[in-house]
């Protein structure tokens, strides 16, 4: 391995991210760890947010208080991996699928890989692209295709251009789209005792166990992304800020707007457009400024979705060799996310499909980062530079035997979806995620012990730049 690198960085100045997932050298390090807290902000200040509350009293059966208490553990759990995650990004300036590599080796790494990459780029993409077009929809009045292709064009135009236009969007989107969300919020809760509770709304174990799942499987859903947005911060930049920062954006954003969609179902209102039954009991001025919003929410979250989409296609190990290769994977995303997109929106059950798509992100993210975060513990101290890189060929099958075992397991005795239920799950509700991030963090500590999994040098021995990471990385 080389650790040194033989050509330079693609220059900060570039108007559009040249390169892949390769290390972020010195030069390139920049950003303040409060800007996390936008990044982190703008992309929940969306309608998916809002319809995990919505959802959490509507479907699931839960009184308000009940609801609430549910979307506060669930986001709390969610919020605190994605600050830990966060603080990974610094050490080396790598993308967090590439970090993965430790605990899952370089083939192995595949699987969390294009789980991530499908969704991320298609799954998220469509969830969050439907919700924007139909606030769009609702708005402006036009059909929904051409309010989607309008989402469409815009997100994939930010995370075609790549990570500073990104920061710099959900910098200025969170200012805007607090104030605005802010101020329905507060208009939704004096709204609240405008209709009865909803029949049969009260406390109930697996309605309640459903919520935990699905706050945490939205919160957590950005754990896959938390370093590719750190991994150009400085080496030395503050941990403990950076992890506040990232952890309480997503937090706070989350539970504000996930707690006025539980509100919001206390309200009658009529309509077969999710969206615009939100807003219907706003003012016109605050409803059509509320469906901007939302709209330009969904562009947010989108922007991350499609570029950390095509981080973790290229962190599978794809041999990509064109210099724009980040910025042209992000576009095939969105070709193939629009069609994906489409179909949703046309969808008439669009609310059990988004349901069961939530649940579903909590699924494999709770074991996966089970296996990461016993790895980190066990590597504590330790350099990985010897195992990223493509070259290194490094083998640590523990971690996808854990991920798989402890997933399938999980998913068979306590999964609650539509199409599927658990054996168990009637008894002690959806606790999926949970029973998953348990076994699977269990099972790659003792394997890792029988495998003799190898750690690297000390952690003050690893070079100052990491290369050879990207698959096309001509540094090494």
């Amino acid at each position: 391995m080389t650790t040194t690198p033989t050509a330079p960085a693609a220059p900060a100045s570039t108007l559009i991210e040249a390169g892949g997932i390769e290390a972020i050298p010195a030069d390139r390090r920049h950003g303040s760890p409060w800007q996390l807290f936008a990044t982190w902000s703008s992309p929940n200040l969306e309608f998916a947010t809002v319809y995990v509350g919505l959802i959490a009293v509507a479907f699931f059966g839960l009184s308000l208080p009940a609801a609430i208490l549910a979307i506060v553990i669930g986001n709390a759990l969610g919020s605190l991996t994605q600050g830990i995650l966060s603080t990974w990004g610094p050490r080396e300036g790598l993308a967090q699928l590439v970090l993965s590599r430790t605990a899952f080796g370089t083939r192995g790494n595949i699987l969390p890989a294009a789980i991530n990459t499908v969704m991320a780029g298609l799954g998220w993409f469509a969830t969050n692209s439907v919700s924007g077009t139909l606030a769009l929809s609702a708005l402006t009045g036009m059909p929904a295709w051409l309010a989607l292709i309008i989402v469409v064009v815009v997100q994939v135009g930010l995370a075609f251009v790549g990570h500073d236009l990104v920061q710099h969007f959900e910098r200025y989107a969170a200012i805007v789209l607090g104030i605005i969300f802010l101020i329905a919020v507060i208009v939704i809760f004096s709204h609240t005792g405008d209709g009865a509770a909803p029949k049969g709304a009260g406390w109930g174990f697996g309605g309640f166990t459903l919520t935990v799942s699905a706050a945490f499987g939205y919160a957590a859903g950005w754990n896959p992304y938390a370093s590719d947005y750190t991994r150009y911060q400085k080496k030395d930049v503050s941990k403990l800020q950076l992890g506040l920062a990232a952890g309480l954006g997503d937090f706070v954003s989350c539970t504000v707007l996930m707690i006025a969609g539980a509100a919001s179902v206390y309200i009658l209102f009529p309509g077969d457009n999710p969206t615009d039954s939100f807003v219907h009991s706003l003012p016109t001025w605050l409803r059509d400024l509320t469906l901007l919003a939302i709209c330009v929410g969904a562009i947010a979250a989108n922007a991350l979705n499609i570029y950390s989409g095509a981080m973790s296609f290229l962190a599978a190990g794809i041999k990509i060799r064109f210099g724009l290769r980040r910025a042209i994977i992000a576009l095939g995303f969105g070709i193939i996310g629009f069609f994906i997109a489409l179909v949703a929106v046309l969808d008439q059950h669009f609310e059990e499909w988004y349901e069961n798509f939530l649940l579903v992100i909590a699924y494999w993210i709770a074991p996966w980062l089970g296996v990461i975060l016993v790895d980190r513990f066990l590597r504590r101290g330790t350099s990985i530079a010897e195992f990223v890189p493509d070259s290194a060929k490094y083998r640590n099958w523990a971690g996808p035997i854990a991920l798989v075992v402890g997933g399938a397991i999980s998913i068979w005795l306590f999964s609650n979806q539509s199409f599927y239920a658990g054996p168990l799950a009637e008894h002690v509700g959806d606790i999926t995620p949970f029973v998953g991030f348990v076994l699977a963090a269990v099972i790659y500590w003792v394997l890792f012990r029988a495998f003799k999994v190898r750690l690297g040098g000390p952690l003050e021995s690893e070079p100052e730049l990491v290369v050879g990471v990207d698959a096309a990385d001509e540094r090494g």
